[in-house]
C-alpha cells in the first residue's frame, strides 16, 4: 500500500499486535494507520483514522457543516496537534477554544487572512482549519511540512472546483442532487455515490480522492456532544 492512500498515517512502532497478512491491505479503502484522528466508524464498524500530522503538506476540503470541522479541530488537539482556525465567525469557535487543552492553548482564533507562521514542526504539528465561508480567499498560510489545512465549504461553490482538485482527501456531507452531480463528476465518483449524497444523515461524511472512497459516521462522544451540541448538517 502507499502511503499515499487516504487517511494513511505515519508509521509507528512496529509491534506483532499491528502485523497482518499483506493480502488484507487491499481491503482498506480508509486505512488504519498508527497516528493520526479518528474521525469516526467506517461501514463496516471499524474505527476510521484520519493520519493529519505528516511530513509533507496535505489539503483536505471538507463540503459539510460546522459541527463535524469542530470535532475534527478537537480531536487534531487531542492528538497533540496545535490547531490555528482561520474564520469570520469567531463567535462560534470561541467555546471550542476556550475548552481545548485543558488551559492550554492549543487552539487559536484568527480573523481571515491574518493567521501568522505557525512555526509547524515534527514535535509540534499543526492543523489549520480555514472557516471561510463560500468564497475563502487564497490562504496566507498554506500546507507544509506537518502542517496540514482543512477547508470548510458549506456547499459546493465557485471556487470548490480548484479546491477540490487540490485536495489530497474530499469530504462531502449531505448535498443538494444538482451539487451531487457536480462532485461527482469532479472527484470521479461511482453513479451509487453520487445518488446517495443527497441523503447522507448528519454526521456521515463520504470522505474521498480520484481512486478510494469511504462512508464514515461520525459520532460526538459525551464531552464534545456537551460542547458541541449533536451531529448537525446545518448550522
Amino acid at each position: 500500500m502507499s502511503a499515499g492512500r487516504i487517511g494513511y498515517g505515519l508509521v509507528g512502532p512496529r509491534r506483532e499486535r499491528h502485523v497482518m497478512p499483506s493480502g488484507d491491505l487491499d481491503g482498506l479503502a480508509l486505512p488504519v494507520g498508527d497516528d493520526g484522528v479518528v474521525i469516526g466508524m467506517d461501514a463496516e464498524g471499524r474505527p476510521a483514522v484520519l493520519g493529519i500530522n505528516r511530513p509533507s503538506p496535505y489539503d483536505v476540503t471538507l463540503i459539510g457543516g460546522l459541527w463535524t470541522a469542530q470535532v475534527l479541530a478537537l480531536r487534531a488537539a487531542a492528538t497533540g496537534a496545535r490547531v490555528a482556525v482561520e474564520t469570520g465567525r469567531a463567535q462560534v469557535w470561541a467555546p471550542l477554544a476556550q475548552a481545548a487543552g485543558g488551559g492550554q492553548q492549543c487552539v487559536t482564533l484568527h480573523e481571515v487572512g491574518r493567521v501568522p507562521p505557525q512555526g509547524a514542526s515534527a514535535g509540534s504539528p499543526v492543523l489549520v482549519v480555514r472557516d471561510c465561508g463560500m468564497r475563502p480567499p487564497r490562504g496566507r498560510v498554506v500546507a507544509g511540512p506537518w502542517q496540514s489545512v482543512v477547508t470548510l465549504l458549506p456547499y459546493l461553490s465557485p471556487t470548490a472546483p480548484r479546491l477540490l482538485q487540490q485536495s489530497a482527501l474530499v469530504g462531502v456531507q449531505r448535498v443538494s442532487p444538482d451539487e451531487a452531480e457536480q462532485i461527482g463528476r469532479l472527484m470521479n465518483l461511482p453513479r451509487a455515490a453520487v445518488e446517495s449524497l443527497p441523503t447522507l444523515g448528519d454526521g456521515v461524511t463520504l470522505w474521498c480522492t480520484q481512486r478510494d472512497r469511504q462512508f464514515v459516521m461520525t459520532q460526538g462522544t459525551e464531552a464534545e456532544v456537551s460542547l458541541l451540541g449533536g451531529a448537525r448538517r446545518i448550522d
